[in-house]
């Protein structure tokens, strides 16, 4: 027995997997233990504000002679701009807020705002998000919360302008990187601080973290898989990992380094390649390789990419929009595909389980692009699919660490088998005497069917086509044909037993049709397999034994042979419509007929004769040959 091989940790990947979940758990406790400040007065209520007024103006301040309208926040300008560019302004009027609490400050509260956004408090600047201008500071996923100063609130009404600035629909890849401004809420900081932690935690610090974790494992995976290229799925799964962390980079970093379009363009053409390396990870990791994928993917991707060019940066929406949904449908064909072909495999539920969880999250997001709301649901859709790959890859890193656990088993096991093979050979130096006796012995086989073939076969010719007796003509046609039967006995070669049965039908038939019996035969065509030169032999002297009983025995007018191939057995029946075996011969059907020469034969071959009739009713003649036996070398 080889020695004892320690064995992998199956729960590491699982311990793993808890590890990331318990960051992701603590990031955002960081935004959802309550504060305690205030907990002996209460805070004054929270002023949640869901209409503005809207206009279109340049300059540092609210431009109050352009025409305003009044809009309901969240202002979407994909639905309510159209193209319009930057800036748009927006004024809200406070009502008296009263005291703030016991810090003292009072604060508003912007839960999403793309790109970014200046705030004017009674025609002071408050605050500012960053670069106003293009490229404009990406804020779309990093919440707002700007301190309101005491020194610049009235007692009575308070003016507060916004000043965004944001991109139309129609220059960027995805409606949620769209100019818009969600619903504002003011109240005391320190309640305000809580939900800002707790969104940061969520649209930043998560996605964040997930990313990191992505793009090092993704980096491992395609280092590891493209050094094992019989493992090029974990190539493939490391490719889609670092892919997707790049995109997902667009959630929290808030300065690109590139401009807009080009940071636009590089986003929706990454897609194309995030597909090819699902689409082939899912087919690799079931273990199929199609050309046709092979070459479609990469030129997807090419054109992918010219489309995206020539419709310009101010098409990119439509263009990308319509890439998405092809791409989407690819990958869902590709995951279906892989359940379908692994459905046999005892772990495919773990797999399936993940790629439902990533479809669910897929849909959300898709139908947040389309509806162009956020909702929780969708902030987390953008942190479950990586978290989905994260436990992907670490599955696939458990199971390529336990494949290597069982190399060296194997490779200690083989060490071993080597040491008995060692061991085998010396027996088998003994025992190569009688194999050269075996061989010399199928050399004169050999011999001897030449010589019966050249020889007696030779004369047997001459008598058939030159005697003038019809008797002594037929006996020696019917010796020659035993004799070349005997010589392919002797000879050892197999036979395709689709031709067999093609030599098999032609004699039965046509014996059965000098005797004046109508003779019916069926048998399968284009057989593949093959028989050995005894199970020929075998099988046709026991298909002539049969038939000359229905001949001499039987006075049948009709007889059907029917051949067949059941659950691996090479199946004959022998039917005729004659006398039967009378109970006079019955007795004795094992010493008569050839019956007992029909089943020893059968015998021979592993197989069975079995033989039913009665009197009047014919007899029916059951041939079985395994063909596992049929087909080994005599």
């Amino acid at each position: 027995m080889p020695p004892a091989l320690p064995r992998p940790r199956p729960a590491l990947a699982l311990r793993w997997a808890a590890l990331l979940g318990a960051c992701l758990v603590a990031l955002l406790i960081m935004g959802l233990a309550p504060s305690t400040a205030g907990a002996h007065n209460p805070p004054p209520p929270m002023l949640h504000i869901d209409t503005a007024l809207r206009a279109q103006g340049i300059g540092n301040q609210f431009p109050s002679q352009a025409p305003a309208t009044t809009v309901r926040l969240p202002d979407e300008w994909a639905r309510t701009r159209g193209g319009l560019a930057s800036p748009a302004w927006y004024r809200v009027q406070l009502p008296p807020l009263g005291s703030p609490g016991e810090d003292g400050l009072y604060a508003l509260f912007v839960a999403h705002v793309c790109s970014n956004l200046e705030v004017y408090l009674n025609g002071e600047r408050v605050h500012s998000g960053g670069r106003m201008s293009p490229p404009y500071t990406h804020n779309c996923n990093h919440p707002q919360l700007v301190p309101l100063p005491s020194v610049l609130l009235n007692r009575e009404v308070n003016t507060v302008d916004l000043r965004v600035v944001g991109y139309p629909l129609a220059e960027v890849g995805s409606r949620q990187r769209a100019g818009a401004l969600s619903g504002l809420v003011v109240g005391p900081q320190s309640e305000l601080e809580a939900r800002h932690a707790q969104l940061t935690a969520l649209q930043v610090h998560a996605p964040q973290a997930v990313s990191a974790t992505l793009l090092l494992m993704g980096g491992f995976m395609f280092v590891l898989g493209f050094i094992n290229r019989r493992e090029s799925h974990l190539a493939y799964f490391g490719a889609l990992s670092v892919g997707w962390a790049l995109v997902d980079s667009r959630l929290w970093l808030r300065q690109m380094p590139l401009g807009h379009s080009a940071t636009e363009f590089l986003v929706c053409a990454m897609l194309g390649f995030i597909t090819w390396a699902a689409v082939q990870f899912l087919l690799r990791y079931a273990g199929v390789r199609h050309r046709t994928v092979d070459i479609a993917l990469p030129v997807q991707c090419a054109l992918l990419a010219v489309s995206l060019v020539v419709a310009g940066p101010q098409r990119l929406y439509e263009v990308a929009s319509l890439w998405y949904l092809v791409l989407a449908l690819e990958v869902v064909a590709a995951a279906l595909w892989h359940l379908q072909h692994q459905r046999h495999v005892r772990s495919v539920w773990v797999m399936g389980s993940l790629l439902s969880v990533a479809a669910v999250a897929g849909f959300t997001e898709f139908a947040a692009q389309w509806s162009g709301t956020r909702p929780l649901a969708a902030h987390v859709a953008q942190l479950v699919m990586p978290v989905v790959f994260v436990l992907v890859g670490l599955r696939l890193v458990q199971q390529h660490g336990r494949a290597l656990h069982h190399a060296v088993q194997d490779k200690t096991l083989l060490e071993q088998r080597v040491r008995e093979a060692t061991a085998e050979i010396e027996r088998n130096f003994r025992q190569m005497a009688e194999l050269r006796v075996e061989q010399v012995t199928e050399r004169e086989r050999k011999r001897i069917a030449a010589d019966l073939h050249d020889d007696l076969g030779a004369k047997l010719l001459t008598i058939v086509h030159t005697s003038d007796s019809e008797r002594i003509s037929t006996l020696a046609r019917e010796a020659l044909e035993e004799m070349r039967l005997s010589v392919r006995g002797l000879s050892g070669r197999p036979v395709r037993l689709a031709d067999a049965l093609g030599d098999w039908r032609a004699e039965v038939v046509s014996r059965l049709g000098q005797a004046g019996i109508e003779g019916e035969w069926e048998a399968p065509e284009d057989l593949p397999q093959t028989l050995s030169a005894r199970a020929y032999v075998q099988t046709t002297r026991i298909l002539r034994e049969a038939t000359s009983n229905v001949i001499k025995h039987s006075g049948a007018s009709h007889c059907m042979v029917t051949a067949a191939i059941t659950e691996g057995d090479l199946l004959f029946v022998v039917q005729d419509n004659g006398e039967g075996i009378g109970a006079e011969i019955d007795g004795r059907m094992d010493r008569g007929h050839g019956l007992a020469s029909m089943k020893n034969r059968a015998k021979q071959l592993n197989g069975q004769c079995l033989v039913e009739s009665g009197p009047g009713y014919g007899t029916v003649i059951r041939l079985t040959v395994p063909l596992e036996s049929a087909t080994q070398p005599s």
